[in-house]
């Protein structure tokens, strides 16, 4: 069972409160999507562990029933 964009995005929210989240189904499939995930709480993080911030919040989907994830994360523009 596939995730929707609408999922994907409630979870980040949940974790990142002030995120500003878009999502991409990028295959049509509900398995293959790509994410800009802006937040302040990645401010001073690097790549990777903004990364993994998003994959927290995910709670496990990642790699299962969300098959690949694009991700571009960065702390809003000043």
């Amino acid at each position: 069972m596939a995730m929707d964009a609408r999922e994907i995005e409630t979870m980040i929210k949940e974790a990142l409160p002030d995120a500003s989240v878009e999502i991409r189904d990028l295959a049509g499939d509900g398995d293959h999507y790509a994410a800009v995930v802006v937040s302040e709480a990645f401010r001073g993080k690097t790549r990777v562990q903004q990364h993994q911030m998003v994959y927290k919040a995910l709670k496990g989907n990642m790699g299962g029933v969300l098959h690949a994830l694009a991700l571009q994360t960065s702390a809003p523009e000043a």
